[in-house]
C-alpha cells in the first residue's frame, strides 16, 4: 500500500485556550509545515477528491503521491490568516465545521474558544477550501442513541448546505470516534465519505468512511511532516481496531448512558 498523508489541523495561533493547546500549531510552524508539504512534491487534494478516488466513483483518479490537508471545528483563524497561507501556496484543503459552535444562538459541547461564524463558510470556499460537516455539537457519535446520531449527522449537513447553496457530502467524526453503526448512519444521511483520526497514514486501499488522518500536535515539527510526506513515521491504514480501542468505546458508551452526551475530545 502506498502511504498517503492526510493531515488534521485544528487552530493555528500563538495563544490557544488550554483545552485545545495540545492540538494547536503556531503560525510560524504552520508556515514551515506547509512549505514542507510543497517541497515534498506531493499532489495536494481535497478530502472529497481523495475519497472519490478511493471509492472509484466519477472521473477522479488517485495521483501517484497525494496529500490531503484537513481542519476540524472551525476556529477563528481559519477563514483569515490560515486560509491565506494555504492559498499563497496553492494548497487546497477541507474544513469540517461544527455548526452548533459557529452558528449564533446555537450551542455545542466544545469548550469556549474564538470561532469563525457560519456566514464565513462561503469565504472559505473562495480560498479553495472544501467544506465538510463535523456534526452539530461535537458529541461522541459512537455513544449516542440512534435518533440523536441521525440528528447530529443530518442537521449539520442541512445547515451547511443551506448556507453554501450546494451539497455537503463529506464528514469528520468528532475526535475520530466511530463504529460500524456510525459509519452506516453516515452513509444513510447522504455523506459520500467520512474521516476518522487513527493517527496513521492513509492509503489507496483505505476505507472511504474511515479515512485515517495524522493529528498535528504543538510538539510536531516540519521534520515530522517531512517524514510523513516520505510515507514514514506512522502505520498505514486500513487496519482493524485494536482491542484497547474497542474496550474504550464500550466504557464511553456506559458512561454516556449515565451522564448523557459528552464532548468528543
Amino acid at each position: 500500500m502506498t502511504p498517503v498523508p492526510v493531515l488534521l489541523y485544528h487552530a493555528v495561533r500563538e495563544d490557544p485556550p488550554a483545552w485545545i493547546a495540545e492540538f494547536t500549531v503556531t503560525p510560524a510552524m504552520f508556515a514551515a509545515q506547509l512549505d514542507t508539504v510543497v517541497a515534498s512534491g506531493r499532489t495536494p487534494m481535497t478530502a472529497g477528491a481523495f475519497a472519490s478516488a478511493l471509492a472509484g466513483s466519477g472521473q477522479q483518479q488517485l495521483p501517484a503521491r497525494p496529500v490531503v490537508l484537513t481542519f476540524d471545528d472551525g476556529f477563528a483563524d481559519l477563514p483569515g490568516p490560515t486560509a491565506e497561507m494555504l492559498a499563497a501556496r496553492s494548497l487546497p484543503a477541507t474544513a469540517y465545521l461544527t455548526t452548533g459552535a459557529i452558528t449564533p444562538g446555537r450551542g455545542s459541547l466544545l469548550p469556549p474558544a474564538a470561532m469563525m461564524s457560519l456566514d464565513q463558510a462561503p469565504r472559505l470556499e473562495k480560498y479553495g477550501v472544501e467544506i465538510g460537516a463535523h456534526t452539530v455539537t461535537h458529541a461522541q457519535l459512537d455513544t449516542l442513541p440512534a435518533v440523536q446520531l441521525r440528528r447530529e449527522l443530518r442537521e449539520s449537513k442541512v445547515v451547511l448546505e443551506d448556507t453554501l447553496g450546494h451539497a455537503v457530502d463529506h464528514l469528520a467524526y468528532p475526535h475520530g470516534y466511530n463504529s460500524r453503526a456510525v459509519r452506516t448512519a453516515a452513509a444513510a444521511a447522504g455523506y459520500a465519505s467520512a474521516v476518522a483520526v487513527r493517527h496513521a497514514l492513509s492509503s489507496g486501499a483505505d476505507e472511504p468512511f474511515r479515512i485515517a488522518r495524522l493529528i498535528l500536535r504543538r510538539s510536531h515539527t516540519a521534520g515530522d511532516v517531512a517524514a510523513w510526506m516520505a510515507g514514514e513515521g506512522a502505520r498505514v491504514a486500513p487496519f482493524p481496531d485494536a482491542a484497547r480501542t474497542v474496550g474504550w468505546r464500550y466504557y464511553r458508551r456506559t458512561r454516556a448512558r449515565i451522564r448523557g452526551p459528552e464532548f468528543a475530545g
